[in-house]
C-alpha cells in the first residue's frame, strides 16, 4: 500500500533528516517507526502525505506517486492523528469529527449519520458527546475523538504521530487497547511514529527502527525486532529487557501447553488419592460433568472421604485462549504460582509451568505471529 523509495529530506544548509530510506508497508499492516530523537521518523511521516516534500526519491500509495496529484486531495484520502490531537476548540465534537466529511462535500444527512457511526467506533456515546466541545473533554476522550476525526472519510491509510505521547500512563494503555480493537476491526494501513519501543513492540506489526540521519537500521516483525538485533545500535536501542518484551509478543501455543491430571467434581476422593499415585502427580484438575474448570486439588487435599468437588480450590493463575507468554508469566508471578491454566472460555486447554514457558519462549520465530491475536 505504500511504498518509499529511496526517499531522502535535506533541509537548508545541508542537514539530512532522512537518507535513501527504502521501507515497504502491506496493505492492511501497522508499521511503527521508532527512533532516538532527530531521527527523521515525523520528517518521513510527513513526506507520505505531502506535508513535507522530499528531496529525492519517491512515495507510491497504492502504486501512484504522491507528487502526481493534488496534494490537498491526497491529504483527504490519508487520515492523521497528531499528539497535539488538533481539534478545533470554538467546535462541537460533531463538526470535529464530520470535518473532512464536509470538505468532501457530503450532504448534512450523511454527514450527521457517519459522525455517529464514528463516535460509536471509538466509544464515545453520540447522544453524550457530539454537542460538547473539545475543552469539555478528557485528554484520553479528546485523543478518541481525532482518532474518529482522522477515520471520517474512511480512508485505506491511517498516519499516527505519537498520539498517545501526552496521555497519562494508565489511559495511553487504555487508548493502546483501544487502537488494537479497531485495527482488528478496520484492518487500515498504519504508519504510527513513537520514541517508545515497548508501544512499538505493543502495537506493530512491523517495526522500523531508523539511526541519527534517517537511516534504517533495521525492519522487522516485533518478534524478530527482539530476539536478533540487526546492530549494536538496535539491540541497545530496544533494550536489555527485550527478553521480557519478546515474551509480550509470543502468542500461547497449544502445542506447549502441559496436561496435568483431570478429574470430576464427583470423582471420590479415594480415587483422586489413587490416580495422583498413579501418575507420580501432586495436584490435579478439577472439572464439572461438562468438562468446565471448576479447580484443583493437591495431596494434601484429599485425605478422607468425600468428593474431589468438595476439596477444590479456584485456580486463580489463568489466561485466556491468544493471550502471550509475557500475560502468562504475569500471572505466574502475581499469584505466586508455580502453573497457568489456559482456558478457552470456562473449559481448561492445558497449563504452563515455568518450565514449559521457557522452552515456548525459544521457539523458533519463522511463521511465528508479532502478536497475540486481539478480540
Amino acid at each position: 500500500m505504500i511504498c518509499l523509495e529511496h526517499l531522502t529530506k535535506r533541509f537548508p544548509g545541508g542537514q539530512v533528516a532522512v537518507d535513501d530510506l527504502s521501507l515497504d508497508v502491506a496493505e492492511g499492516e501497522v508499521c511503527v517507526l521508532v527512533g532516538p530523537s532527530g531521527c527523521g521518523k515525523t520528517t518521513t511521516m510527513k513526506m507520505i502525505n505531502r506535508l513535507v516534500e522530499p528531496t529525492s526519491g519517491r512515495v507510491l500509495l497504492d502504486g501512484v506517486d504522491v507528487t502526481s496529484g493534488d496534494p490537498v486531495a491526497l491529504r483527504r484520502r490519508i487520515g492523521y492523528v497528531i499528539q497535539q490531537i488538533g481539534l478545533f476548540p470554538h467546535q462541537s465534537i460533531a463538526a470535529n469529527v464530520g470535518t473532512v466529511c464536509r470538505l468532501l462535500g457530503w450532504d448534512r444527512a450523511r454527514v450527521d449519520a457517519r459522525v455517529d457511526e464514528l463516535l460509536e467506533l471509538v466509544g464515545l456515546d453520540p447522544a453524550t458527546y457530539r454537542d460538547r466541545y473539545p475543552h469539555q473533554l478528557s485528554g484520553g476522550q479528546r485523543q478518541r475523538v481525532g482518532v474518529a476525526r482522522a477515520l471520517g472519510a474512511d480512508p485505506p491509510v491511517l498516519l499516527m504521530d505519537e498520539p498517545f505521547g501526552a496521555i497519562d500512563p494508565v489511559t495511553r494503555e487504555r487508548l493502546q487497547q483501544e487502537f488494537l480493537r479497531l485495527q482488528a476491526e478496520l484492518g487500515k494501513t498504519v504508519v504510527f511514529v513513537t520514541h517508545d519501543i515497548e508501544e512499538a513492540v505493543t502495537l506493530g506489526d512491523r517495526i522500523a527502527v531508523l539511526a541519527e540521519g534517517g537511516v534504517l537500521a533495521q525492519h522487522d516483525t516485533p518478534a524478530r525486532l527482539l530476539a536478533q538485533p540487526a546492530s549494536e545500535f538496535v539491540a541497545d536501542f530496544v533494550g536489555t529487557d527485550r527478553g521480557l518484551q519478546r515474551l509480550k509478543v509470543t502468542p500461547v501455543d497449544p502445542a506447549d501447553l502441559e496436561h496435568p491430571l483431570v478429574v470430576r467434581t464427583t470423582t471420590p476422593l479415594a480415587e483422586v488419592r489413587a490416580a495422583l499415585e498413579r501418575d507420580g502427580a501432586e495436584h490435579a484438575l478439577v472439572v464439572d460433568d461438562e468438562q468446565r474448570l471448576r479447580g484443583w486439588v493437591r495431596r494434601p487435599w484429599v485425605d478422607g472421604e468425600g468428593r474431589a468437588g468438595e476439596r477444590a480450590r479456584p485456580v486463580e493463575a489463568t489466561v485466556a485462549t491468544g493471550a502471550s507468554l509475557g500475560d502468562a508469566l504475569s500471572q505466574l508471578l502475581l499469584h505466586d504460582a508455580g502453573w497457568v491454566a489456559v482456558l478457552d472460555g470456562e473449559h481448561s486447554l492445558g497449563v504452563l509451568s515455568p518450565a514449559a514457558l521457557h522452552t515456548a519462549s525459544r521457539r523458533r520465530l519463522d511463521g511465528a505471529p508479532t502478536r497475540p491475536p486481539t478480540g
